[in-house]
């Protein structure tokens, strides 16, 4: 749930369990695939929402090939901040809303998070 739009961290999670002793790279591997999980449910409610958000005028056809564009260009390098709070959750939504291909998502995205724990780990 970490991963989602919802605001709940994992990070001090982490950091207990590597306290008490559990092993880190398992502890780095699952809450890796998890937050990884949550980023897949944005994705696909950005993937499900964009009829939603054109209905409600929300945003135009227009501005969404315009932002197609963009992310063809720049989607890896945003996604490489899927990790980051605030922002991050918002970027893997918006890669759903813009049909990111999901196959270059789900590892862009792995491996953003993944790098976050194997740094945040190391502060113990």
């Amino acid at each position: 749930m970490a991963a989602t739009l919802l605001p709940l961290g994992s990070e001090a999670l982490l950091l207990y369990d590597i306290s008490l002793g559990y092993e880190v790279s398992l502890l780095i591997l699952v809450a890796t695939i998890g937050n990884t999980l949550g980023s897949i449910v944005n994705y696909f409610l950005g993937l499900k929402g964009v009829d939603f958000l054109i209905s409600k005028k929300h945003t135009k056809e227009k501005q969404l090939k315009d932002a197609r564009k963009i992310f063809k260009k720049y989607g890896a390098f945003s996604l490489l901040l899927s990790w980051v709070p605030i922002i991050g959750d918002p970027i893997t939504f918006i890669a759903g809303v813009l049909k990111y291909d999901i196959k270059k998502f789900i590892l862009i995205v792995f491996l953003a998070k993944g790098a976050r724990y194997v740094v945040v780990s190391l502060f113990i």
